[in-house]
């Protein structure tokens, strides 16, 4: 008789609990302080759902039975003795997506699963998102039971019919089939050490359903696995001495700083008030700079600033010190030579990034705290007083906009039409909402306003998923986002296509009673396909929406509806009332749909890959 029939048979003992091995994974998110699994349930995946049942029946300070880890690391930041709850998405590829905004705003393992065949296929767009933008998660896809390999059953996912474990392998940290019972703890634990191993990103078990169900007779191994989210502090000691020398020569430097720098932003400021460095940010990086700081130049790359390309292209600077960013398309603009130059020095914690500048004079990898610490602590020796002073924040009140950062257009945001333009829906979000307020921004000309004109005091609450660009992503992150944190505002800049394609996930908003704001920027039209078109020359097709009610159709889905074509009628919102209420609002917004967004570098990108050779 084989292991796995010996596991599966029935325990001799009735009265003993069930204990299967999906209680133990189960046991195993618990002790990482995991809060939430967010899914679609299905015949494959059972087995997890009825192991979450029971851990959901017990009391809390029973939940982590045959887990009693006699831990020297203390555990995470909430109550360890509380519930993981399961929330249903309306989508699988929704689910991911709240999932990555859950770990965003916690910074706690994003944790998704689906059943076999569709359900799991269903999965890999927003994996592929959070692969592309680097978000640590745990995927759970169940496999065809093993004696049914190769039979053609319903929904098989094995290497013999859809491959699933091999659709992921392209878009994940860490995958992997696991295929005998004893291998589930030791494939649990390598994929959660690679979640969080940098470069971090998503990771995959695939675990066939007779597994997820067969019960555990011995005892596990008990692995210890909240140091994993531990990281390492060291730094090239020899990289930063030869920055060190650079930095002595250079007479004016510059930042240019990427979404990476999030969780050394700080220390960073400080050296730049210290030295008195401009900073330029990616469209990523953006999010973790005050806007007003009098030091910052706006944004380089996509639906960037002309004071970000002034400043990385004035003939003084003498060195470029991009943090925290891989170097892609959308935050080089289109790989810029003025950027992309030999003044660049790269400095990373994941040294792959470093392929994309090999002409960079120096690069450096490490963690960016330790990095800048020791930059603000030579500075400090170097320097007999502080450069930088401040003196408030730098911004034109009466214009809303920076005094550094100069916009396209910005006549625009107090422009008279029939129709509110794109521009000052930003002004009136970023006015009007609560300084904590989160803003989840979807693909499309979204990005491209509030890249541009969406400018927040507090650093970190600007969000996109621009790594692979997936529509729709919002609508699910800005649930996962007020999930992980019920204190602060959640607002969802999404557009008409963007909807049109996941609405349906406000009813998850809707059934856990979040009050997330969703707005809806309708312009009947696919707009960044529209002016795409446009403006670069193509013919004018396949762009069109048709006339959409959002607002009706987000009263009959449970949430409160409200449409907005007009800066009057932002006035007339009770802005308390929709942040603290016990559900979501659509705010479906009529702009102007001939407002042109600042989307140029990116159509002339396209417009040179479009030519005939």
């Amino acid at each position: 008789m084989s292991s796995v029939t010996r596991l599966i048979e029935t325990p001799a003992t009735e009265a003993a609990p069930i204990f299967t091995y999906a209680d133990l994974i189960v046991s195993y998110l618990v002790q990482i302080d995991v809060e939430y699994i967010f899914g679609i349930p299905g015949g494959g995946i059972e087995p997890l759902y009825n192991a979450l049942a029971r851990h959901l029946s017990q009391p809390a300070d029973q939940a982590t039975r045959r887990m009693e880890v006699n831990s020297l690391v203390p555990m995470r930041q909430r109550d360890t003795k509380a519930h993981i709850k399961p929330v249903i998405a309306r989508h699988e590829a929704g689910a991911v997506f709240m999932a990555d905004g859950y770990a965003r705003e916690t910074g706690r393992l994003g944790v998704c699963c689906a059943t076999t065949g569709p359900g799991a296929t269903n999965l890999i767009t927003g994996v592929a998102s959070a692969y592309a933008d680097r978000i640590p998660m745990l995927v759970i896809t169940p496999q065809t039971a093993l004696p049914d390999f190769g039979k053609r059953g319903l929904q098989e996912s094995t290497s013999d019919a859809v491959d699933i474990v091999g659709m992921f392998e392209h878009c994940t940290q860490y995958n992997s089939l696991v295929s005998h019972p004893e291998q589930l703890e030791g494939k649990l634990y390598t994929a959660l050490l690679n979640a969080y191993r940098r470069p971090r990103g998503p990771v995959h078990l695939s675990i066939p359903m007779d597994i997820l169900n067969a019960p555990i007779t011995g005892e596990t191994s008990s692995y210890q696995v909240a140091h994993l989210f531990r990281q390492s502090q060291s730094m090239d000691d020899v990289a930063y001495q030869a920055l060190e020398k650079r930095l002595g020569e250079t007479k004016k430097p510059v930042l240019f700083l990427g979404g990476g720098c999030r969780h050394a932003i700080e220390i960073i400021m400080l050296y730049a008030e210290l030295t008195n460095t401009q900073i330029v940010t990616t469209p990523t990086g953006k999010s973790w700079v005050n806007a007003y700081h009098p030091l910052n130049r706006g944004v380089f790359g996509f639906s960037g600033h002309q004071t970000a390309f002034d400043t990385l292209s004035d003939p003084e600077v003498d060195l470029i010190i991009a943090v925290g960013t891989a170097m892609g398309e959308l935050s080089t603009s289109g790989w810029d030579k003025q950027l992309m130059s030999k003044k660049l020095v790269h400095v990373s914690a994941s040294p792959e990034d470093f392929g994309r500048t090999p002409m960079a004079c120096l690069h450096l990898a490490g963690d960016l705290r330790t990095i800048f610490a020791n930059m603000h602590k030579d500075s400090m020796l170097n320097k007999k007083e502080f450069v930088f002073e401040r003196a408030g924040l730098n911004k034109n009140v009466a214009n809303y906009l920076p005094e550094n950062i100069e916009v396209m257009e910005p006549d625009s945001l107090n422009k008279k039409a029939s129709l509110i333009m794109p521009q000052a829906v930003m002004r009136e979000l970023a006015q009007r909402f609560p300084k904590d307020t989160r803003y989840l921004i979807d693909a499309g000309n979204a990005w491209a306003w509030a890249t541009h004109y969406l400018f927040l005091e507090e650093p970190g609450l600007q969000r996109t998923g621009f790594g692979f660009g997936a529509m729709a992503w919002a609508i699910g992150a800005a649930v996962g986002t007020a999930l992980g944190n019920k204190e602060h505002p959640v607002v969802c800049i999404t557009g008409d296509g963007s909807y049109l394609m996941s609405g349906q996930e406000i009813t998850v908003a809707v059934a856990e009673q979040l009050p997330v704001i969703f707005v809806v920027l309708n312009d009947s039209a696919l707009g960044m396909v529209k002016h795409g078109q446009r403006m670069g020359g193509a013919e004018p097709i396949g762009y069109e929406l048709p006339a959409v009610d959002f607002a009706m159709v987000a009263k009959g889905m449970g949430a409160q509806g409200i449409k907005i074509r007009n800066v009057e009628d932002f006035a007339s919102l009770d802005i308390e009332q929709l942040c603290t209420t016990n559900g979501p609002t659509l705010l479906d917004i009529h702009i102007d749909p001939e407002a042109v967004p600042p989307i140029g570098a990116r159509v002339n990108k396209l417009s040179e890959m479009n030519k005939p050779t």
